[in-house]
């Protein structure tokens, strides 16, 4: 079997954040083709998508705290969970048109978590994909929890889940900015990229790391960093990148070839 790997599209990268429900259409196409031209270039290669909510889903969850579970009207859990689902469709439809079979797999219909730790999934649908040579599309989305009623269940945490199971070669996380920075690119006038992240320097770069820039209720970069570092401490043989999005046919490149030295990398 060929070489599997996971790409998430950041909630920064095809919305935008700062606006309610404001999907950047015209990146999400150029996006899903060069999807589809990677996956022409290597027909082997196993791809699973995730994508973030970004100005859909977060903005709904920052209103009415779902994120922080304890709700007294379950209605902001609905509404969040839609606002999800309207950004889904659109991804889901670009990745049709480009011609790759992406099929959405809603993880808030199978998740549990408990006090915000994702401790459930339904794992066949996902694997029965895979293995007839579809492309699994799930998102960032609202969950069940346990112990506080409800939270936001975040991609990362989706992504750091099945890895533990499926054990990709790869994760590739396409955002808004090339890479992680030793501050906000978007906000800090004197900034440096961060080529690599390793055990050597995690804890200085943890120190760096500032929240992302617009609403962002599932911990901004710091939290992401940190996840992606576990599980590649967890499963040394794992690389995650995180590079631009913005920038025309990187993630066509990245996904052809793990040589690509672009962005940030982080390994055991």
């Amino acid at each position: 079997m060929g070489e599997l790997v996971f790409l998430k599209l950041g909630g920064s990268l095809i919305t935008d954040k700062r606006r309610l429900e404001t999907a950047r259409a015209s990146v999400i196409e150029r996006v899903a083709e060069e999807i589809q031209r990677a996956r022409e270039a290597k027909p082997d290669m196993r791809l699973l998508l995730g994508h973030g909510s970004g100005s859909f889903g977060h903005f709904y969850a920052d209103r009415y705290k779902v994120h922080k579970g304890h709700l007294e009207d379950w209605r902001g859990y609905a509404e969040t969970g839609a606002a999800a689902q309207r950004l889904n469709r659109l991804v889901t439809d670009a990745l049709l048109k480009a011609g790759v079979t992406a099929v959405s797999v809603q993880p808030s219909a199978s998740a549990l978590c408990h006090n915000g730790e994702l401790v459930e999934l339904a794992l066949d649908p996902i694997t029965t994909l895979l293995e007839r040579g579809v492309v699994p599309l799930i998102h960032g989305d609202v969950a069940l929890d346990t112990a506080q009623g409800c939270t936001i269940l975040s991609t990362e945490q989706i992504f750091c889940y099945l890895a533990r199971t499926l054990r990709p070669e790869r994760i590739i996380m396409a955002g808004e900015v090339p890479g992680v920075y030793s501050g906000d690119p978007q906000r800090d006038t004197i900034v440096r990229l961060i080529p690599t992240i390793t055990a050597q320097n995690y804890e200085q770069v943890e120190e760096m790391l500032s929240s992302s820039f617009g609403v962002d209720v599932t911990g901004g970069m710091q939290q992401k960093i940190q996840l992606l570092f576990e599980l590649v401490t967890e499963l040394p043989c794992l690389q995650a990148r995180i590079v631009s999005g913005r920038t025309p046919h990187l993630i066509e490149r990245v996904l052809t070839d793990a040589r690509v030295q672009e962005g940030t990398l982080l390994h055991y």
